[in-house]
């Protein structure tokens, strides 16, 4: 639950070159921008629906080049399955790869947000060796039958730009690959290719289970299924305040990896807000820690992750974020983990640990017989 606390911090980028006009012309101006603008974005698309296509389990073929931007022409293959599963009815969605070769084996997890002010997906990567999120996201859109997605990355100890794409997409195939520029996207090499095939029900009954993951791997299996959600959420933080505000709700949380990644999905109310919202947790192999982030369906961005884990039955995670413009710490603690209850708060701190001020609590209880669907 990381950006339950609000705490996305946007930064926006613009300039006005406006000197010596009557205040009059200027605000003439500004209602004319204003007006083409909300025309500009009364006509964009609604793509929320753009990733409806993969959903279900497909054979993947993958190609990757083994040393990109190296003038190498060495490619080495994988093959294994997809799986795509929905989120918020469509407005996000993971999918997990799993696939061998003589390189080794692959498990890949991609989760794809939806930002519906600006029309456009952002694409998280993450993979069971290191269970962490690839930051910043790549993003783009698709525009007619072809989706291309941007980000800049380092590779090599230089950063380049990065581009993926979709396409030849049909009911039962599709194609993605990624490529690398060094040259400002005049020229583009392609290091990754992926061809997947629809697998008809049957088949996909038959995909094989991952090996048993190790004892840390197995610190969430508590929370895998659906619940009924009580939450109080502080009204204002750090700020003296004493007021509550209910929540009711549901959860569901699946795991992925066979339990050293799980990502929860839940929905509440109160008799003021709506909290559409889910968390993604990777666990990190090397360091034997967990990351966890946090994204809502309102602007579909991923929050920088709480890092910690589990002990003596508790597991804690911290991070520092910014509230109101000032630098805070942030702690999550979940405990009563082995009962049908679990317990999880959220607490800020301005002093640098010393005090922590609660301000998000969540008791949850299992939803017996209910369907594995947020509601």
């Amino acid at each position: 639950m990381n950006a339950i606390r609000h705490f996305q911090i946007y930064l926006l980028a613009g300039g006005m070159a406006i000197a010596a006009q009557p205040f009059q012309a200027v605000a003439q101006q500004s209602a004319v921008s204003s007006a083409g603008n909300a025309k500009a974005t009364s006509l964009q698309r609604d793509g929320q629906h753009d990733f409806d296509f993969e959903f279900g389990t497909w054979k993947s073929h993958v190609k990757r080049l083994v040393h990109p931007l190296s003038g190498s022409t060495t490619w080495t293959e994988y093959d294994g399955v997809t799986v795509v599963r929905k989120i918020w009815n469509g407005r996000a969605n993971v999918a997990e790869l799993e696939a061998d070769g003589p390189a080794g084996h692959l498990e890949n997890l991609s989760l794809r947000l939806y930002n519906p002010e600006s029309h456009q997906w952002s694409l998280n990567y993450a993979n069971s060796k290191d269970g962490v999120i690839n930051l910043p996201p790549t993003v783009g859109e698709f525009k007619n039958g072809r989706g291309e997605f941007y980000d800049m990355e380092p590779i090599n100890g230089r950063y380049v730009l990065v581009r993926n794409v979709w396409d030849n997409i049909t009911p039962n195939s599709c194609r993605f690959e990624q490529a690398f520029s060094e040259d400002a996207g005049q020229t583009w090499e392609v290091n990754w290719i992926a061809t997947d095939t629809r697998m008809n029900d049957e088949s996909a009954k038959n995909v094989p289970a991952a090996a048993s993951p190790s004892d840390e791997q197995h610190d969430w299996d508590f929370e895998i299924g659906t619940w009924k959600i009580h939450l109080l959420r502080l009204k204002d933080r750090l700020a003296g305040s004493t007021a509550w505000v209910k929540f009711e709700g549901t959860s569901v949380t699946r795991k992925f990896w066979n339990g050293h990644a799980n990502l929860e999905e839940f929905e509440t109310d109160s008799q003021t807000d709506h909290i559409e919202g889910m968390t993604l947790r990777l666990y990190n192999p090397q360091s034997h820690q967990w990351s966890i982030y946090w994204a809502t369906s309102k602007d579909g961005i991923l929050g920088q992750p709480m890092i910690g884990e589990f002990k003596n039955g508790q597991g804690e995670f911290f991070d520092q974020e910014f509230w109101k413009g000032k630098a805070v710490f942030v702690r999550f603690i979940w405990s009563k983990l082995n009962t049908n209850s679990p317990h999880f708060e959220q607490s800020f701190s301005d002093d640098g640990g010393k005090t922590w001020e609660v301000n998000w609590i969540t008791d949850q209880v299992h939803a017996e017989g209910e369907s594995g669907k947020a509601r």
